[in-house]
């Protein structure tokens, strides 16, 4: 009997960190602020004793609920009230301007002038002096705007003429022919299929990916290895 209450409370606390999880939505690691970060741990460590709790289950289960709930309010409290952000998420800090650093910037991000110039390098710039201006934003990561002297060149730079892009759209997905996607872009499966002959394959189901990019009409094939 004892077997069973662990399954069912293991059952019980998947099924609950996952039905938070979809309500509270979905941020990449690098996008989460202060207190996402602190309640994804706390949640995941209450629902690691939810799956272990035999007695009284449903003690973990409304902790669950309440951070569930906390980070929902606090996200429509900095949607609706634009100026609580500061004190919510934070602000970004500058860190380096015109040549000059600022000590006091760096040591309020508890960042020293090391862990500075690594988060500068992994950014592209081995060089301060390439530096106009390093922001640190409030989800932890870098934003850097280059001198004049240092920025890529583009095309209106240049006085190219500069066609617009569009992305590419997957026709063949692991084999499997996006049809949806092919009407979309104006084709069928009978042009697709010219085109992959054309290219010297024989059918869909050996190719792992199909993209075709409207602009060119071109369509680029990729096969399994």
């Amino acid at each position: 009997m004892e077997i069973f209450k662990v399954i069912l409370t293991a059952l019980l606390s998947v099924a609950a960190l996952f039905t938070i999880t979809k309500i509270m939505g979905h941020k990449q690691v690098a996008q989460l602020d202060f207190f996402d970060y602190v309640s994804g741990i706390t949640i995941g460590s209450i629902g690691a004793e939810l799956a272990t709790e035999l007695e009284k289950p449903y003690k973990p289960l409304i902790a669950l609920a309440i951070y569930g709930l906390v980070s929902l309010l606090l996200d429509l409290i900095v949607h609706k009230i634009p100026r609580s952000r500061k004190y919510i998420n934070g602000t970004p800090t500058i860190l380096m301007n015109e040549g000059k650093l600022y000590r006091k910037n760096l040591k309020q991000a508890k960042l020293d002038l090391s862990e500075f110039m690594l988060l500068c390098r992994e950014q592209g710039y081995f060089e301060l002096d390439e530096i106009q201006t390093a922001i640190f934003e409030h989800n932890g990561k870098i934003s850097i705007l280059p001198k004049a002297a240092n920025r890529p060149a583009t095309p209106d730079d240049l006085k190219i003429p500069a066609k617009a892009t569009h992305i590419g759209v997957e026709v063949i997905m692991d084999g499997r022919v996006m049809s949806e996607n092919l009407s979309r872009m104006g084709r069928n499966e009978a042009w697709l299929e010219n085109q992959i002959k054309l290219q010297g394959y024989k059918t869909a189901k050996k190719l792992f990916l199909g993209i075709y990019r409207p602009e060119e009409d071109k369509l680029t094939l990729y096969t399994y290895e």
